[in-house]
């Protein structure tokens, strides 16, 4: 197995499994071969932080265009200047990474589980530099999960958000059967398609309903994935097959592949996308098909970051964002606010609340047991 695949599954779970939650994260652009620009600020200040996105780029309207809000943020409230560098595929990593190191940031982040081992090996080589990884945790060559002073995980229990999407969407069909699907199977898409799982089985535990989840078996850990983050046709493919099976309510896992998920609903004409990361309504074109979003708040979580850096106080404990630190959550209903039926509304917030409570646990083999 694929070192960098196997790795961030162990130490993914392994670090999420034991690291303490942490408190909730409370311009102009810059080029794509990494240079630094200075911020919006007033003032300034003597820090450069650095992003190299995944494959989906920048622009994806959805986790890389997240996470580069948060560093948007520190430039304009905190005066740091900053740097980014946009990966087209995965020979780009290692090299968009070192280029960060060498343009001298104080601070890099590596945006998404694939730039794992790039940025593990660089902060290995680089103990005077920070660098902060979002998806996923670090690891030794046994796979055992390793701590490293100058580089900080920051990841997210989506799980528990999903639970409420899926919860939602097992209440809004209208064909009784919805449907999920990832780009590639690592733990930071395949928690997501957990969570709605489990939604949706407690949906029909609470009704006596029989709603059918198609593209995902919680149990086996199998399922349905395009393999990618950024052909979109495949989105659209693999979306129009579970809109043939009967599926009205798709959520996909695939950042810009979404958006071709997105373009096969809106020709159906019937059928509803729960987007993910970001709010969808909000970031892409397809606000009036999105039912909600399960969100990842990056943007805080970088700029907490930054900030922590920028006042000398940075540390390796991991973030795990969650339903209680608001690290985590579905979106507002948006267009379909008036077509929720209050009790479903109600039972939703009820779940929320003994999720945050502890009365419910939301397992899942890629997040904190």
């Amino acid at each position: 197995m694929n070192k960098k695949i196997f790795t961030g599954v162990m130490a993914a779970t392994a670090a999420l499994a034991l690291a303490a939650c942490g408190t909730a994260p409370d311009d102009e652009a810059t080029t794509a071969s990494g240079e630094a620009t200075t911020g919006g600020a007033t003032e300034t200040v003597d820090f450069l932080a650095c992003m190299v996105s995944d494959a989906g780029g920048f622009d994806d309207q959805s986790f890389n265009q997240a996470a580069a809000a948060g560093l948007d943020r520190a430039v304009a409230e905190l005066g740091v200047q900053d740097a980014r560098a946009q990966s087209s595929g995965n020979e780009d990593y290692g090299p968009n990474v070192d280029t960060m190191v060498q343009q001298g940031c104080n601070l890099v982040f590596g945006v998404g589980f694939l730039l794992e081992d790039s940025i593990q090996a660089a902060a290995e080589a680089n103990a005077d530099v920070n660098f902060a990884l979002l998806d996923s945790a670090f690891s030794a060559p046994d796979f055992s999960p390793v701590t490293l002073e100058n580089a900080k995980p920051i990841l997210f229990n989506t799980a528990e958000a999903s639970y409420l999407a899926g919860y939602l969407a097992a209440g809004m069909t209208e064909t009784g059967k919805v449907a999920t699907f990832g780009g590639m199977q690592i733990p930071s898409v395949a928690i997501f398609m957990d969570g709605f799982a489990d939604g949706v089985a407690k949906y029909n535990e609470d009704n006596g309903t029989t709603v059918q989840l198609l593209g995902w078996d919680k149990a086996t850990q199998n399922g349905s994935f395009t393999g990618d983050f950024d052909n979109q046709s495949n989105g659209q493919v693999f979306t129009e097959q579970f809109i043939a099976q009967g599926a009205d309510i798709v959520m996909p896992v695939a950042g810009p592949v979404g958006l071709g998920a997105a373009a096969a609903a809106e020709a159906a004409g019937n059928v509803k996308i729960i987007w993910v990361d970001s709010d969808g309504f909000v970031t892409t074109s397809y606000g009036p098909i999105i039912l909600t979003s399960v969100m990842k708040f990056m943007e805080g979580a970088v700029f907490n970051t930054i900030d922590e850096a920028v006042q000398g106080s940075f540390t390796s404990d991991p973030y795990v964002g969650t339903l209680e630190n608001e690290g985590v959550g579905i979106a507002p209903f948006h267009d379909f606010d008036s077509a929720v039926p209050q009790e479903l509304k109600d039972a939703i917030d009820g779940l929320k609340t003994q999720i945050i409570a502890g009365d419910i646990v939301v397992e899942s083999p890629n997040a904190p047991l």
